[in-house]
């Protein structure tokens, strides 16, 4: 065996180093057909100036950095910034809304600069047939048209074209109005949040008294003692509003009766009556009425998205896609024994996104979760 047998071949260092990006030396990014001939001059093909591309390919890249900034500052921006009153929404929103602006217009101008000033101009001529009709079908169509307007009274009728054209004009003007509901100012923000957040619970009777609750479907008032079986539900809603369904979207309840010992520490104590809860019956998810109840385990299930609620524990959620517990009413009794309202909730119902606008009331809600 010889010496040079012994040698272990070092690499030749004149091969110049692959980066990542680019082909490997001696290929094109096209496989086997080689650069030269990508480049060759093809008729009606134009190459682009060589220094003006590699100026252009710098704004590009600069492009794609800001567009790849922008993305990262609008995920950043998502977690930073909290989505709660109204100042917090507001400037989550434009965080979100000028970032992910900027990301695709960096990537939209990178691109188009790309097509225009680095990729090759193309002149292509295409044959067309003659695009016009044979005058006998033009005279065809036109004597039909002529014809229908005749027909329809159009031009003869002077006051069916004018109140046509006085019926349209306003549906011009329709857009302009609903532009109305992109109105973000305190004072609409207030006034709907106020909307949101009350129901008829905290009304008074004709007589200036709490609002009894009664059984929906027959609009007969509670006793206490009548719903003495613990594990019964009811589902009720408020006196003087039985047929008002603006009031029902927001105001129907659920009444579990509990043994002392099965209550937790989640239900406000004081707000029930002799093991008697009210719960809002409108889930917490997107509105559906949650009010399948499995007595053995004490368990509210909105048949729609399956969002479960302890009813025993101040019907927080255990299951599903709801964010915060159903909302508890506060209950009593007047002197005739009959279950009455002792006030309205103190949370907004229904879907979380409603309480959005009060962060007290958010607030409010975590701390009694």
């Amino acid at each position: 065996m010889t010496d040079n047998e012994h040698e272990i071949e070092q690499p030749d260092e004149r091969v110049p180093k692959r980066v990542i990006g680019t082909p490997a030396p001696g290929t094109s990014m096209l496989g086997a057909v080689e650069a030269s001939e990508a480049d060759a001059e093809i008729p009606g093909v134009t190459l682009q100036d060589e220094a003006k591309a590699r100026k252009a390919e710098k704004v590009v890249a600069l492009c794609f950095t800001i567009t790849f900034l922008a993305a990262i500052a609008f995920l950043v921006s998502y977690v930073v910034f909290p989505v709660g009153s109204p100042e917090t929404t507001g400037l989550s929103n434009l965080a979100l809304g000028s970032s992910l602006t900027i990301a695709i217009l960096g990537l939209a101008v990178g691109i188009v600069i790309w097509v225009r000033q680095i990729m090759p101009k193309y002149s292509l001529i295409q044959e067309r047939h003659e695009m016009a009709s044979a005058e006998a079908d033009r005279e065809v169509v036109a004597d039909t048209f002529v014809r229908g307007a005749n027909e329809s009274g159009f031009v003869k009728r002077k006051l069916l074209r004018r109140s046509l054209l006085l019926a349209a004009a306003p549906l011009g003007l329709v857009p302009l109005v609903l532009l109305r509901d992109l109105d973000n100012s305190p004072m609409r923000a207030t006034r709907f949040n106020e909307v949101l957040r009350h129901t008829v619970w905290g009304e008074k009777n004709k007589e200036g008294k709490p609002l009894r609750l009664i059984v929906e479907g027959t609009g007969q008032p509670i006793r206490a003692a009548d719903f003495n079986s613990p594990g019964g539900i009811l589902s009720v809603v408020p006196e003087g509003y039985e047929h008002d369904l603006n009031a029902l979207a927001k105001a129907t309840l659920i009444l579990i009766k509990f043994r002392p010992e099965e209550i937790k520490s989640g239900v406000r104590q004081n707000w029930t009556h002799d093991g008697i809860v009210a719960y809002s019956k409108i889930c917490t998810h997107v509105g559906c009425p949650a009010a399948l109840y499995e007595q053995n385990t004490h368990h509210i299930l909105c048949p729609c998205h399956q969002s479960t609620f302890d009813a025993a524990d101040g019907a927080k959620v255990i299951f599903g896609p709801a964010a915060r517990p159903l909302p508890q009413l506060p209950i009593s009794v007047d002197e005739q024994g009959y279950l009455i309202a002792q006030g309205d909730f103190d949370v907004p119902v229904g879907p979380s996104y409603w309480e959005r606008g009060d962060a007290e009331a958010e607030a409010r809600q975590g701390g009694q979760a």
